[in-house]
């Protein structure tokens, strides 16, 4: 019986009997006295259990206020290969939260989680230094926003944004100026290091992916979000290649050199995406695609590894890039 069961042990003990002797709980568990006395110190200590030693009665049960009621220890039912799962958890979404907005939030239950594990805080850090997650190009959020959005998201509220689009030409600089709108949020997606919000624009009575980087205001509204069905949200914002929303995609026809096979033959570029390996070891594959500078991004990834059979549009874009990119390196 591990730590976490004992402590479950002693809790449905005292439950069910009220006052249980310390000879009757050494019997059920088949501890050493003093591995009991530790435990039932350590629940009163950091566990905040309301256990007391009754003199009269020769026995532990719980405290007066608790008397009558009913009482669980947080998370006792977590085995040590749960909470090692969970304080996993833990140390990626702190890599994902470089504003702290989640930790503060989360950090007293995993200290509590951490302490059921039976280890200090030293070696508590130790077991987070063996996670570690990579991101680059990170854009940072405004943590006010970030928490005014996600409220919005799980109470399922209307938001007012004041949101500045980002883009190319004439019709971007009439739009640099943030501008006020109404939405009702539909979900958070975390891409590439990056917080978006989709969500049903009521000034433009569409769906809409806003990047919360670009927010300059978020005020949580009373009325109630308009509701979609998930369905639907995915058939209008999830048919693209990335980040770029559209409901009617175009396919992309790539072919990669035997060498790129390798790694991108395991990799999902899209979950619609159709591939196979050609005869001479290269690697086919067919994704679909709404806004082309994404997924041209990637492609000049794997430059020189990879060839653009369709369509014609997405072949010349490519084209044009590597050419402008010789022409860089010869000026």
């Amino acid at each position: 019986m591990d730590r976490t069961e004992r402590f479950y042990k002693i809790e449905m003990l005292i439950r069910s009997r009220e006052c249980v002797s310390f000879a009757t709980l050494l019997e059920a568990l088949e501890v050493s006295p003093a591995t009991l006395k530790r435990d039932l110190q350590y629940l009163r200590e950091r566990m905040d259990a309301p256990i007391e030693y009754d003199a009269m009665a020769n026995g532990y049960r719980f405290g007066q206020q608790w008397r009558g009621r009913q009482h669980e220890l947080p998370g006792v039912w977590f085995s040590e290969k749960e909470l090692h799962a969970l304080l996993t958890m833990h140390q990626m979404l702190a890599s994902l939260d470089d504003q702290g907005i989640l930790s503060r939030h989360l950090t007293p239950m995993f200290d509590k989680l951490t302490g059921m594990l039976g280890v200090d805080e030293g070696e508590a850090q130790e077991l987070t230094r063996r996670i570690k997650l990579i991101s680059t190009a990170k854009r940072r959020v405004a943590s006010e926003y970030f928490e005014t959005v996600g409220s919005a998201v799980v109470k399922r509220r209307r938001l007012r944004l004041l949101y500045r689009s980002r883009g190319r030409g004439e019709a971007a600089k009439r739009a640099a100026q943030a501008a006020p709108r109404v939405v009702s949020p539909q979900r958070l997606v975390h891409y590439r290091n990056t917080w978006y919000l989709d969500a049903w624009c009521h000034q433009s009575d569409g769906f809409r992916r806003f990047a919360l980087d670009a927010m300059e205001g978020a005020e949580l509204l009373d009325e109630k979000a308009k509701h979609v069905p998930s369905a639907q949200l995915e058939a209008e914002l999830d048919q693209g290649y990335g980040i770029f929303a559209g409901a009617s995609p175009k396919q992309a026809h790539l072919v990669f050199s035997a060498e790129a096979a390798q790694w991108v033959s395991k990799e999902e570029w899209h979950p619609a995406q159709q591939s196979e390996w050609l005869e001479d070891g290269r690697w086919r594959l067919k994704v679909p695609f709404v806004d082309a500078t994404e997924l041209l991004m990637d492609l000049l990834r794997h430059a020189g590894q990879v060839e653009v059979k369709a369509p014609a549009d997405l072949r010349a874009a490519y084209a044009k890039r590597l050419r402008e990119a010789v022409a860089q390196l010869e000026a």
